[in-house]
């Protein structure tokens, strides 16, 4: 080989490696990962949440989209997601936080909303109403710390679970014809001819749990009555002519006799929106971690979200209880990542599709992050519906408790 040949090939070998080196470079400064991963997809979300929608330094969960204020609800979605996602650091700030700033001073439960007072301090907002219980966030809370207590071998969580167990029992249920009801919250007990119920905050698999932790009450009985009076509320016409059978945003219940309405209270309606999406969730993690039959029969009631999805390629904000679109055009994160449940359940193939153009589609791989920022709602409620769909919320009680 002559010496022009070995400058010729050290010259092309040479201008390969400097290609090669730029497009390693190009490629670690987009941050694209080699290969996909549904798990590292949930871990870097979870970041991204972190990052956004916590608080610097007291990790108190903001709604940015509402002046900052934080909703009890709001930590209980900060401390499941911490569990899941096996983050102790997190979960024991939020868990502080709320003890310290939303801890009722009468029993163990929580004071559903904090945010800025009129006089510029910070605090209960008492004014809203904000010293009441929110009854999913406290069953969302001492899950959470059922979870953490199991998770890290710690059993001063297990504790205060018990504590707000029994709380929860004793201020947000009530008994109707001799049956158990789960209430809105815990004023719901002082009202003679009826009770306010949302049926977004029913929480099978979580009264399954306390079941074993608190055989002092009845919470498979409230679990079953549950059940049939969610089912009878989708399918009564309620304050229209009839049903679209789907379940309603809110609903009363006679403490006489037991008959469901509509609620008559300020913006509880009977509409499917942003509470009642929640429903389908809740009932397709039961029959995950259960196999309830229960669950599959409530969520098989349920195909107008089916026929929604078929004719119309998506499913909107609100239909009122007949299933007349109430927000035409309109689509949220949210609304995919509640009502997804009910396609895994029932139709696997529209699942794929919804979670794949509705949901997988939000996240940008090269940001490892949302593709835009997501509202507090909107990013806990796509990344259960994911995390639901990916079957990455495993009930962390099991075998425990």
């Amino acid at each position: 080989m002559t010496r022009a040949q070995l400058i010729s090939g050290s010259l092309i070998l040479s201008a390969l490696l400097i290609v090669g080196s730029v497009s390693y470079l190009n490629s670690r400064k987009r941050q694209i990962p080699i290969v996909f991963s549904a798990k590292s997809m949930l871990s870097e979300l979870w970041n991204t949440y972190k990052e956004g929608t916590l608080e610097p330094g007291s990790f108190r969960t903001l709604d940015k989209q509402k002046a900052n204020i934080t909703t009890s609800e709001g930590e209980s979605y900060t401390m499941l997601r911490a569990v899941w996602q096996d983050d102790k650091p997190t979960f024991d700030k939020s868990f502080q936080w709320t003890q310290n700033n939303l801890k009722r001073p009468t029993d163990s439960l929580s004071s559903w909303l904090y945010g800025e007072r009129p006089d510029g301090t910070y605090g209960i907002l008492v004014g809203q109403n904000g010293q009441n219980t929110a009854s999913d966030a406290d069953t969302d809370l001492a899950l959470s710390l059922i979870f953490a207590s199991n998770r890290w071998s710690e059993p001063t969580y297990l504790d205060t679970a018990n504590s707000m167990v029994r709380d929860i029992w004793k201020q947000d249920v009530v008994l109707v014809n001799g049956k158990p009801v789960m209430t809105a919250d815990n004023q719901e007990q002082y009202d003679p001819k009826q009770v306010i119920v949302n049926p977004s905050y029913f929480a099978p698999y979580a009264y399954t749990i306390f079941a074993k932790l608190d055989p002092t009450h009845d919470w498979l009985g409230l679990r079953t009555n549950m059940y049939n009076l969610i089912d009878q509320a989708s399918s009564e016409p309620l304050d229209q002519i009839r049903s679209a059978n789907i379940p309603p945003d809110w609903m009363t219940v006679n403490r006489q006799t037991g008959a469901i309405a509509a609620s008559t209270g300020l913006h509880q309606t009977s509409q499917f929106s942003y509470d009642a999406m929640r429903l389908p969730f809740r009932l397709a993690l039961d029959y995950q971690w259960n196999k309830a039959p229960e669950a599959k029969s409530l969520l098989s009631h349920y195909g107008f979200l089916e026929q929604q999805w078929t004719y119309n390629s998506k499913i909107l904000t609100a239909y009122d209880h007949l299933g007349a679109p109430v927000t035409p055009e309109q689509e949220a994160p949210a609304v995919y990542g509640g009502t997804i449940g009910y396609f895994i359940v029932e139709k696997p193939e529209s699942a794929k599709q919804i979670y794949s153009s509705k949901l997988r589609s939000l996240y940008d791989p090269n940001k490892q992050s949302w593709t835009k920022p997501l509202g507090y709602y909107d990013d806990n409620w796509a990344w259960f519906g994911m995390a639901l769909y990916l079957q990455q919320l495993p009930n962390l009680a099991a075998p425990h408790v």
